[in-house]
């Protein structure tokens, strides 16, 4: 097998635009959205703003008008049906599946294989399907100009401008200007940080030198493999194994018995940070509305859903009533649920598991499940 990266054509498309497909990774379970995220049923599979579209549906619609519809997807096997069903114009050869979960390394690697196998001329965008961002324009103008900012040979992040000292987001600290053609806004990345502490935190809110790492970037697929490739080989000779033979009917056979040796590592840690370090990585600081709905209390900031005295209620025909009561109620049974005299709580009523916290522990839910998963209690999961 030949795993070297082949040489680019001479001969070139002239606008990057054309270049650019969009990859979408649709994985993990959300556990602390748990009970109503489930193995099964993650949270992009869910409407989770009240919008009548899913996470993932939401996040297809925004991409295609950048791509042609151009677009990858990469899931668990599991969520085959589901996926296709909410996206029935997806393409078989565009949806990857992942035997096993491998971390972001492998899913996005994978994609980035079969798209330069494709076209080593692909410029490759990657974006979550379970983030809600507003407004849709905003957004479209900062891919824009990554996309513009990836054609000079550079991985670019897109960095959200912080609106208050986040302790559960990683930070990318912005450097100088770049005179990149259609992407003003374009700038260096001295480096990623990890989560900060808060004062550290506060410390980069006042600087104005640090964005948001909200897993958001564009690059090309020959830059991205070059440096997957020094990173981490043996991934890289794994995925490039099965891209060869992705539109083949060889696919099936080839994944199956690749894909369970490949390492676990995540995309930040096999490209972009060392590609940091190697000053090959930018950012486009973006000012839109971005969420990763990582918790009840975010669905509740995000849903126009209907209160009822003090206590947002989301679910259709719930059946609710409160009295001396503040919190969030999301349910999808017909159960009554009377709150009294309790301040701050957090109800998520479903067929099989009721989940009582408050929204300042909402964050801890992850421990149930932990826990529940601990003691076999694996079929409410």
């Amino acid at each position: 097998m030949n795993t070297q990266i082949p040489a680019v054509p001479a001969t070139s498309r002239a606008e990057p635009i054309d270049k650019f497909v969009a990859v979408i990774p649709a994985g993990g379970v959300g556990t602390r959205l748990w009970p109503l995220s489930r193995a099964a049923a993650p949270k992009f599979l869910h409407d989770l703003t009240g919008s009548g579209s899913t996470l993932l549906r939401a996040t297809y619609d925004r991409l295609a008008p950048l791509t042609g519809n151009g677009i990858v997807l990469v899931t668990g096997e599991a969520h085959r049906d589901a996926v296709c069903r909410q996206l029935p114009e997806l393409a078989d050869g565009d949806l990857v599946l992942e035997n096993e979960p491998k971390d972001s390394g492998a899913a996005i690697g994978l994609a980035a294989a079969i798209l330069y196998m494709r076209d080593p001329e692909t410029i490759m965008g990657s974006f979550a399907a379970d983030q809600v961002i507003s407004p849709v324009e905003k957004f479209q103008d900062a891919v824009r100009e990554a996309i513009h900012t990836a054609a000079t040979g550079k991985i670019v992040t897109i960095g959200i401008k912080p609106t208050h000292a986040a302790t559960g987001f990683g930070y990318i600290r912005t450097g100088e200007p770049l005179a990149v053609a259609g992407a003003p806004s374009a700038h260096a990345v001295v480096k990623f940080v990890e989560k900060p502490s808060q004062d550290v935190a506060e410390q980069y809110l006042a600087s104005g030198e640090y964005n948001w790492n909200a897993g958001m970037f564009v690059a090309p697929v020959e830059l991205l493999l070059r440096h997957l490739k020094a990173n981490t080989p043996d991934l890289y000779a794994g995925l490039m194994e099965i891209a060869e033979a992705w539109d083949t009917p060889e696919r099936v056979a080839v994944k199956n018995r690749v894909w369970p040796t490949l390492p676990k590592i995540a995309i930040d840690y096999a490209v972009a940070e060392p590609a940091a370090d190697a000053g090959d990585v930018a950012v486009i600081p973006a000012d839109f509305s971005w969420d990763d709905v990582g918790d009840f209390a975010a669905i509740a900031r995000l849903n126009n859903a209907r209160e009822v005295d003090d206590v947002t209620v989301i679910g259709e025909g719930a059946r609710v009533f409160t009295e001396d009561s503040t919190g969030i109620v999301v349910t999808d049974t017909k159960r009554v649920i009377a709150l009294i005299g309790i301040e701050d709580v957090v109800v998520v009523d479903t067929p099989d598991a009721l989940l009582v916290t408050t929204r300042a522990h909402a964050q801890l839910v992850k421990r149930a499940v932990d826990g529940l998963k601990a003691k076999g209690d694996t079929d409410v999961l």
